[in-house]
């Protein structure tokens, strides 16, 4: 009976610590948590605007997922990037401002202006929801557009946190390499 309580306490005492959010960073507090942290962490950016209705949804509905939070947490820096800030970040040797730094919204609910950054993370393809992952070097590995459910996005967390892209590139890349022998062998060079 008293082993059974013992572990019954456990248990409960594991769920209260529970973590029930993500730590958001800024882009500015995961570049110092970097420098501090011995071994770095992937990047997870979430590239949203206050206006956009489906960023809303992730954040009430898939980024609260414990599976997700806990994940993320732990294997990620989580950064939430606003894509339409008025700021200046400095990044790689490169300076990004707002694609309009004298712009004004006259509607607080309205559309800004592009931020730099996202629009060079994003290539341009303007979309929200979108997410940038970056590798442990800031090497951007992956941007995903859209909602995603907490299953999509644990899909894409434990793929790329774990390294199964790396993998997969290598598969690819024999794959590949062997279908190009293939076929100079059968065109007789």
């Amino acid at each position: 009976m008293t082993k059974i309580t013992f572990l019954l306490l456990l248990l409960i005492g594991a769920n209260a610590f529970a973590q029930t959010e993500i730590n958001w960073m800024t882009w500015e507090e995961m570049v110092a948590q970097r420098e501090k942290d011995s071994v770095k962490k992937k990047v997870y950016i979430d590239l949203y605007t206050d206006w956009c209705g489906w960023c809303k949804k992730m954040d009430a509905s898939t980024f609260k997922d414990p599976t997700v939070v806990q994940y993320m947490n732990d294997k990620y820096y989580p950064v939430k990037f606003d894509a339409e800030r008025m700021d200046t970040i400095v990044f790689n040797g490169h300076t990004f401002t707002s694609s309009d730094p004298g712009f004004v919204k006259t509607n607080p609910k309205g559309r800004g202006k592009t931020h730099y950054f996202a629009y060079s993370l994003l290539d341009g393809a303007m979309s929200y929801p979108s997410y940038a992952l970056l590798d442990e070097n800031l090497t951007r590995i992956a941007v995903y557009p859209g909602f995603k459910t907490p299953e999509e996005l644990i899909g894409i967390l434990v793929f790329f946190g774990a390294n199964q892209y790396q993998q997969y590139h290598n598969y690819l890349n024999k794959s590949w390499n062997e279908a190009m022998k293939q076929q100079k062998l059968n065109s007789g060079k």
